[in-house]
C-alpha cells in the first residue's frame, strides 16, 4: 500500500490513541496506526530488556482473535489528520489497508503473531465513545512498516535502519460493521462483573492492558463480544 497520511492502530504517535478512560493506548507504545502506533527509540540495553519480555509475553500463546484500535474522528498531528475508522476502511479499493504505524514492541510482536485468515475487530478509540464497530480480517502477514523511514511520516523512527528494521504492519481487510456499535462502557460494567462473578470478559487485554493498540482475544472473548451485537445495549 503507499505511504498513508493517517493514523490508526495504536499513535503514541502511532495510533496515538488517547485513553480512553482506561482503554487505550496513548502512551509510548508509540504505535499510533495512522491508525494508531507509537516510536520510542530504544538503546540496545532497553532492546534486550524488552526483547526478554517478549520472550515471556503471552503473545507467545496461540491466538487467532485480535482488536485493532484506531481514531475515527478528525486528530491533527504535524499537519496530518490521523483519522481512520472503520468507514474509511471499508471505502479503499478492495476495502484493504495496511495497518502501519504501531511503535510499541509488544503491539508489533502481536502483529508479528498474526496469520491470513484470522479476525480481528476494528475498535474506535480516542473519540466520544469508544468501542467496537466492525470485523476484519488479516489479508497479509506482517512485513516491513514503510512509514518508520519516511522523514515527513508522522510515524517516522530515525533509530531503525532499512537493514535491520524495527516496525512491522500486517494488511486488513473490512469484513462488515457489526449490527450495533458495542461501547466501551458497555464492555467495562461487564468486565467488572465477570472479574468479580466469574465470566469471558474477566481477563480481557481491553482492561487488563489497556494502552495496548494491538491486543489478542481469546476465543472465548471474541465469541462473547460478537454476540453482543444481537442483544439490547445495557
Amino acid at each position: 500500500m503507499p505511504p498513508r497520511k493517517r493514523a490508526r492502530g495504536p499513535r503514541n504517535t502511532t495510533k496515538t490513541v488517547q485513553a480512553d478512560s482506561g482503554s487505550e493506548d496513548n502512551t509510548p507504545e508509540t504505535a499510533t496506526r495512522s491508525t494508531g502506533k507509537r516510536k520510542t527509540a530504544h538503546s540496545g540495553k532497553s532492546r534486550g530488556k524488552e526483547a526478554s519480555k517478549a520472550k515471556d509475553s503471552p503473545s507467545k500463546a496461540s491466538y487467532s482473535h485480535w482488536l485493532m484500535k484506531s481514531e475515527p474522528e478528525s486528530r491533527f498531528q504535524n499537519g496530518i489528520d490521523m483519522k481512520f475508522g472503520i468507514e474509511d476502511l471499508k471505502a479503499l479499493p478492495n476495502q484493504t489497508d495496511c495497518w502501519d504505524g504501531v511503535r510499541n514492541y509488544q503491539a508489533r510482536n502481536f502483529m508479528r503473531d498474526m496469520k491470513v485468515g484470522h479476525q480481528a475487530f476494528f475498535y474506535h478509540s480516542n473519540c466520544k465513545e469508544p468501542g467496537v464497530a466492525g470485523l476484519m480480517k488479516i489479508v497479509k502477514e506482517a512485513y516491513v512498516d514503510h512509514t518508520q523511514f519516511d522523514k515527513k511520516d508522522v510515524h517516522y523512527d530515525a533509530s531503525s535502519k532499512p537493514d535491520n528494521p524495527k516496525w512491522s504492519m500486517v494488511d486488513v481487510q473490512y469484513e462488515r460493521t457489526l449490527t450495533r456499535y458495542v461501547s466501551l462502557a458497555e464492555l467495562k460494567k461487564l468486565h467488572l462483573e465477570h472479574k468479580a462473578k466469574g465470566g469471558p470478559l474477566r481477563d480481557m487485554a481491553l482492561f487488563t492492558r489497556a494502552r495496548l493498540s494491538v491486543q489478542p482475544l481469546t476465543a472465548e472473548e471474541f465469541n462473547f463480544v460478537l454476540s453482543m451485537e444481537d442483544k439490547e445495549p445495557l
